[in-house]
């Protein structure tokens, strides 16, 4: 129906008698009309739009965006060059196979060649170990496109360029730095980072287990690590231990291959299945002095290469977070019930918007969290906050996404199912949320509630 203000006669003329008699089979048209003469202006045209709406093509709906404020508009052309690299790697690569390699339990080792030619350490770090000046913005963006798809690709590229990398470039002499870091930036030797043990996670930098002592020429390594990624197939994991003569805690770099290291995969995850994490046994493991990381500080060091990484592992929940909420939004706008998309209802919109909502504002903790440190402005509490809000804002987020799919939503073919499981190793690592608030709290009151 068009406007009621257009000439009678007009209207007349452009009805099909053909089809008006079919219908007039079918409908009182009589009785219609005179329903209709009854009709006030406000409902003959409530009624057009009606009418007029069904006879418009569908209209495109818009495509899942994540960063609805636009945040990402103001990187760098060098910044956006990589991050979409990055994205387009993760969703032509990784996201095809992603799913059968979480039920093997395995990370695809098959891909590092292709992540090589990515050439992603190098926008980080320089040659001798120094950060490039937008290091951590870089790292943050590089793993905010792994986590949009995976995360546990993202932990396989943090223990590597973060924490293995980090322990030699911050505590290595210039030899151990000259032999390790040209071939890490390549991914030609791939490190691993050993410093959680087993009866020891928040409390390891006060309770560390894992022994070292001097017996010549060589330092004699006796004890356990567990949860370490990429152990099982590194060539090396710098693991750290407590001097027994001195208390002091020192680094090592334990070769694979050495007599008295042993690496067993820890299997039966619901988190992180393609992380490979390893639990290390050091039986009489002798290390030679020239592998021991020359510049180690005790536990100064090893608490600076955790500062530097607990930022990334910050970008982490806000790269889950993106990725649950496109796919539930995706899935909102095509899944029908009731006669209509599931993205039409209000309870589907409050859920949409409230996981806009925590990306929005995580997003924005992280991006300037990563100007404070490049910058050196980070403090350990900055870092603390950063990571205790996104992880808790990620674990909401993907609850909401995968309940947003119903029961499709712990099928792992739907893949909100899989951010819905590694979010809880988030929320549990680099510092549980428990103790990375203590951290904060005790920044901001000038006391502490640690025990």
């Amino acid at each position: 129906m068009t406007s009621p203000s257009r000439n009678p006669l007009e209207l007349l003329g452009q009805i099909d008698l053909e089809a008006l008699g079919r219908l007039s089979q079918k409908v009182d048209l009589p009785a219609l009309l005179g329903t209709a003469s009854r009709l006030s202006d406000g409902q003959l045209k409530q009624l057009s739009r009606l009418l007029d709406r069904g006879n418009r093509p569908p209209r495109a709906l818009p495509e899942p965006d994540g960063d609805f404020y636009g945040q990402l508009d103001d990187l760098t052309e060098e910044q956006q060059v990589v991050r979409l690299r990055v994205r387009g790697f993760m969703e032509e690569r990784v996201a095809p196979i992603m799913n059968e390699y979480w039920s093997r339990d395995e990370f695809p080792r098959h891909l590092i060649p292709e992540l090589r030619a990515l050439d992603l350490p190098r926008r980080v770090w320089n040659e001798d170990g120094t950060h490039k000046p937008d290091a951590t913005l870089m790292e943050g963006l590089i793993t905010l496109e792994f986590c949009r798809v995976d995360v546990s690709t993202a932990v396989f590229f943090g223990v590597h360029t973060g924490l293995a990398f980090a322990s030699i470039a911050l505590g290595g002499s210039a030899q151990q730095k000259a032999e390790w870091l040209p071939k890490m930036l390549d991914l030609e030797a791939i490190g691993a980072f050993g410093l959680t043990e087993p009866e020891g996670g928040s409390q390891v930098s006060q309770g560390m287990r894992t022994t070292c002592q001097r017996d010549g020429d060589t330092w004699i390594l006796n004890g356990e690590k567990k949860w370490i990624g990429n152990s099982t197939f590194s060539d090396f994991t710098v693991i750290w231990a407590r001097d027994v003569d001195t208390g002091e805690v020192r680094g090592f770099i334990v070769r694979a291959g050495t007599p008295g290291y042993r690496v067993q995969k820890i299997a039966g995850k619901i988190a992180l299945r393609m992380v490979e994490n390893g639990q290390i046994t050091l039986e009489g493991c002798r290390v030679p002095e020239s592998d021991r990381l020359q510049e180690v500080r005790g536990w100064r060091t090893t608490a600076e290469v955790l500062r530097l990484t607990r930022a990334g592992v910050a970008w982490q929940g806000v790269g889950c977070a993106l990725g649950a909420y496109e796919l539930a939004l995706k899935y909102a706008q095509t899944r029908e019930q009731f006669g209509k998309p599931i993205g039409a209802f209000q309870l589907i919109q409050n859920h949409l918007v409230h996981m806009l909502g925590n990306v929005t504002t995580t997003l924005s903790l992280c991006l300037r969290l990563s100007q404070m440190a490049d910058a050196g402005l980070m403090r350990d509490e900055h870092a603390a906050l950063a990571k205790v809000v996104t992880a808790a804002r990620c674990r909401e987020t993907v609850a909401l996404a995968r309940e947003t799919f119903g029961g499709n939503g712990i099928l792992l073919e739907y893949l909100v199912a899989k951010h819905f499981a590694d979010t809880e190793a988030i929320y549990s690592y680099e510092g549980t949320n428990e103790i990375n608030t203590l951290v904060v709290g005790r920044a901001v009151t000038g006391l502490s509630a640690f025990v």
